[in-house]
């Protein structure tokens, strides 16, 4: 799955990959997390265009929200079929702009964040999907979701599903919605290549939303793994059992 990543790039390296027509001028975000606004690319009217969703996707025939649940991530698998995808994988594939995401993975019976990025680096385009949900008032928002997909061999160790990155070669095929049907769309959901993705453990303070500095995808240094590693239990000690005097040998001995 994926529920954090990270934007790096400049806004003008990202610009130049995905083509769309608009300038935004937005700061690096190491910590991106569900429910929070995030860059998408989506063609309207045959153009590309750049803007902010929810990550957190809402199908239009929702009557309440808070009565939802929360879909950040879309199976490539099942999407076609799912009542919450199924139309927006035919008419509304976006794109996500990253630079690489966050994986926990539990050993010793913890969990430790791992930071994943492409091993040539970025910026890559996460398959997405969006929906637009409009309100009983007329309120409207633009929501979307990332799209997942069974783990290559490698990243399998990590965890068993991934983000979907979509090859800049493919940009235009999966974009195009009014022409490139679901069957051909769904040949480009696959898993990373073995070794095209790299990892390190980084720290847990990933884990807190509100932390999102350039620390953060840092490989962790010894001195954290020792300041991060739970303090042992002191073992405890059975309680001594009474001796109880004989004041008198009567020859039969203590019983305790």
């Amino acid at each position: 799955m994926c529920g954090r990543y990270v934007i790096t790039s400049p806004p003008e390296a990202i610009r130049a990959l995905f083509e769309y027509g608009e300038q935004p001028n937005f700061p690096a975000r190491h910590n991106i997390a569900p429910t929070q606004p995030i860059p998408v690319v989506i063609v309207e009217q045959g153009i590309r265009h750049f803007h902010l969703m929810r990550w957190g996707f809402l199908p239009a025939w929702v009557k309440d929200p808070r009565n939802f649940t929360l879909l950040i991530n879309a199976r490539a698998e099942t999407a076609r079929d799912k009542p919450a995808f199924k139309n927006a994988i035919k008419r509304r594939r976006c794109l996500i702009p990253a630079d690489g995401y966050y994986e926990w993975h539990t050993t010793g019976g913890q969990k430790h964040p791992y930071f994943i990025a492409p091993r040539h680096g970025g910026p890559i385009g996460f398959a997405g999907l969006a929906e637009t949900w409009a309100g009983p008032n007329g309120e409207e928002l633009d929501t979307v979701a990332i799209m997942t997909t069974a783990a290559s061999p490698d990243l399998a160790v990590l965890h068993h599903r991934v983000p979907i990155t979509i090859k800049p070669q493919d940009f235009a095929r999966w974009l195009d919605c009014a022409q490139v049907d679901v069957d051909e769309a769904e040949g480009m959901l696959v898993a990373p290549c073995e070794g095209e993705f790299v990892w390190h453990r980084v720290s847990r303070d990933v884990n807190r939303v509100a932390n999102d500095t350039a620390q953060l995808i840092l490989p962790i240094t010894e001195a954290q793994i020792a300041a991060e590693a739970p303090t042992p239990k002191p073992e405890k000690k059975a309680p001594a059992r009474k001796q109880v005097a004989s004041s008198k040998d009567d020859g039969q001995g203590s019983l305790f």
